[in-house]
């Protein structure tokens, strides 16, 4: 067996550390890659980066995004109308990589990854400066060829785990995490909602009884009380919906898109940060 190995630190890795050293919890922001355009993208992710945002996951447009509810759903299709592609993204990444070091991962769906290449992919993902994939549809027991090659880039491929992930599920989902978990908050798609679900803090409880990598909570949350109340359960929270409707509400100002974003990621991460603060945990 190929032992495997990263070829340089990882990022994800880096920010971790920063965020367990001084106590905080951390932020991760996603927007659509491509919505309304790459250069718009490229604008949103140095402005999250600003405001606070610690990682940013770039999502790759599908056109049957299964695990994604109608706010990204509509993001998806704008940026295939614009042809927003793969290896545009990627250009993206190469791009963004001479101006800043923030972590940025790809959200994903196989078949596209599949198409490219899996070894190809990897390197020009490793290349462009990639540091994490997720990939909803990849489940652990069918990711064993992706992760190598991914491992030889220095590319962490982030496992999810759900609410109806079985101990043994779970177990395998620690034995494979790299970066972080991402910590699927209910069952269906992503999107806005009013309230956090029932048993979440008992769920993140049985994740990390199988899982010593931080937890990243994601799904659901819409505002920045909900995000102080997952970064009190979790290491991290993921906010996607709530910035991609302020893209979508705004798809014709960019100027103003810009500024209501950063507002929306200021408030998020200023709540996760007084959530480390409190140090609830």
């Amino acid at each position: 067996m190929v032992q495997e190995l990263d070829v340089r630190q990882n990022r994800i890795d880096c920010r971790f550390d920063m965020l367990r050293r001084t106590g905080a919890k951390g932020l991760i922001t996603y927007i659509t890659a491509g919505d309304p355009d790459l250069e718009t993208t490229k604008k949103l992710v140095l402005a999250m980066e600003q405001a606070g945002a610690d990682i940013i996951e770039l999502g790759v447009p599908f056109s049957d995004p299964m695990a994604d509810g109608p706010i990204i759903q509509r993001a998806s299709s704008r940026a295939l109308a614009g042809g927003t592609s793969l290896g545009g993204i990627l250009r993206l990444v190469g791009q963004l990589r001479v101006q800043t070091d923030i972590p940025l991962v790809l959200m994903t769906y196989y078949n596209p990854v599949l198409r490219y290449g899996l070894a190809r992919f990897a390197a020009d993902a490793g290349a462009a400066g990639v540091d994490g994939l997720i990939i909803p549809d990849l489940p652990p027991e069918e990711s064993g060829e992706l992760m190598q090659e991914a491992s030889r880039q220095g590319i962490f491929l982030i496992p999810l785990a759900a609410p109806t992930s079985t101990g043994d599920r779970l177990a395998r989902v620690g034995r494979a995490a790299r970066g972080f978990v991402y910590c699927v908050s209910l069952t269906g798609v992503t999107g806005v909602r009013d309230t956090v679900p029932d048993g979440i803090g008992e769920f993140i409880k049985r994740v990390r009884n199988h899982c010593n990598q931080p937890l990243a909570i994601g799904f659901g949350i819409s505002d920045p009380a909900q995000a102080a109340l997952m970064a009190g359960l979790g290491d991290a929270v993921i906010v996607g919906s709530a910035i991609v409707n302020v893209v979508e509400k705004h798809v014709n100002e960019p100027a103003v898109m810009l500024e209501q974003v950063a507002a929306l990621v200021r408030q998020l991460q200023q709540a996760v940060r007084e959530a480390g603060k409190n140090g609830t945990s």
